[in-house]
């Protein structure tokens, strides 16, 4: 696997012992077991024992790591529990407590997708391409995007004073993840041929300025 470069997250990561290390292994070839058989075969001919029999663990570690093939494919790095959508909650928390909301928000999105581009751009073209051809991924980035919301309308609470179940933090926190969706979804459409960064700017100016058509 190839080196991930260093993000300023990186230093506030703890230390990890030996068998911490041995299931970031576990999980990282689980990962790119599944990535290069779904690359190979395509997403519905590749199955969970494939992946298993690839990776050389058994089905019910598999299972263990990740509960569907869908986990597998958004996964955002080898880090345990780690999703692209719970990589923004922990890029949001990096940010200065005095920033305006949608600030840090622009900032943990951009942060996300800039770190998943530069360490694994192929990985990231697959997902979001599948994200446009599969259901089941799309459904299930969906449903962790709700749990995600949560997590972030926690952390913009203790920012803001306000309640987590604000309505108004809500509809923000909503928009943002809705607009990283659609985006995603965007550029997998048009073959990835536009700056991902540049169109996440493009899209939070749209909900900056009010919505503007």
């Amino acid at each position: 696997m190839a080196a991930t470069a260093r993000t300023p997250l990186d230093d506030h990561r703890p230390v990890m012992g030996l068998r911490e290390r041995k299931k970031l292994k576990t999980r990282a070839a689980i990962r790119g077991a599944a990535y290069r058989l779904i690359a190979e075969q395509g997403y519905e001919s590749t199955t969970t024992e494939q992946i298993a029999a690839a990776a050389e663990v058994s089905l019910s570690t598999l299972f263990r790591y990740f509960p569907t093939k869908e986990d597998i494919v958004l996964a955002a790095d080898d880090a345990p529990g780690t999703s692209v959508l719970s990589a923004i909650e922990s890029a949001l928390r990096a940010r200065p407590a005095d920033e305006p909301p949608l600030e840090s928000l622009r900032s943990a999105v951009t942060h996300t997708a800039r770190a998943a581009l530069e360490n694994e751009p192929g990985e990231l073209r697959l997902r979001t391409r599948l994200l446009v051809q599969v259901p089941a991924v799309r459904a299930r980035l969906t449903e962790s995007m709700t749990a995600t919301a949560l997590a972030v309308s926690r952390v913009l609470a203790e920012r803001t004073g306000r309640q987590p179940d604000d309505l108004e933090l809500r509809v923000c926190t909503a928009a943002v993840l809705g607009t990283l969706r659609e985006v995603a979804l965007y550029w997998a459409e048009h073959d990835q041929r536009d700056d991902l960064v540049a169109l996440l700017d493009r899209a939070l100016d749209t909900l900056k300025e009010g919505l503007p058509l």
